[in-house]
């Protein structure tokens, strides 16, 4: 079977692949940022939803905002990484529904339903963290996504208004072996999948 893409790509985007603990001083720019987004936009979402918001967090001055939140093995990390991506969601991305989705009911499907805008918007926008990381590892960026943040702390500085809650951040940049563990072991197919 021929692949679509090469296998250097396959390599690039998952098979040697790593979650980075540390980068280097090299800069993450203004337009790559833009082209990770350019290329992540695309990934499918539910009813074309996209309730996914990003704060791109670069100035030592932001990071010191979101550094309270940090859990004490993940602050150096996030305080040394050229650009972290705060991952969040919108919890009225409903409203958006009629300009980017054909069906105008769609809008009333979640609109008086807070637990289906809770877990719609969580899912997709988890949904396009991932598609974040793969197009941050297209354009020759490296990741180290991570959930060890308290997120209430996190939305009282950067969403007080309440309509984005975070998800997950992600640091940016070009990775160093320096605290890289060994590539943990993955579950082979037939341990985690079935066909029926």
């Amino acid at each position: 079977m021929s692949s679509v893409i090469s296998d250097a790509a396959l390599d690039a985007l998952f098979r040697k692949a790593r979650s980075f603990n540390s980068f280097s001083s090299d800069p993450v720019t203004d337009g790559e940022l833009r082209a990770l987004y350019e290329l992540m936009k695309w990934g499918p979402t539910t009813a074309n939803s996209q309730p996914q918001r990003i704060v791109f967090i670069r100035s030592a001055q932001a990071k010191e905002r979101l550094s309270p939140a940090l859990s004490s093995a993940n602050r150096k990390k996030t305080m040394d990484a050229p650009v972290v991506a705060l991952l969040a969601y919108d919890m009225r991305f409903f409203e958006h529904l009629p300009r980017f989705f054909p069906d105008q009911r769609a809008r009333s499907w979640y609109e008086t339903t807070p637990e289906a805008i809770r877990t719609t918007a969580l899912r997709n926008a988890t949904l396009q963290g991932a598609y974040l990381i793969v197009a941050a590892r297209a354009i020759g960026l490296d990741c180290g996504p991570m959930s060890g943040f308290k997120n209430d702390v996190v939305d009282a500085e950067f969403f007080p208004d309440g309509r984005f809650k975070s998800n997950f951040l992600c640091c940016l940049g070009h990775g160093t072996q320096e605290g890289l563990d060994p590539r943990y072991e993955r579950f082979g197919f037939d341990e985690v999948c079935q066909i029926v």
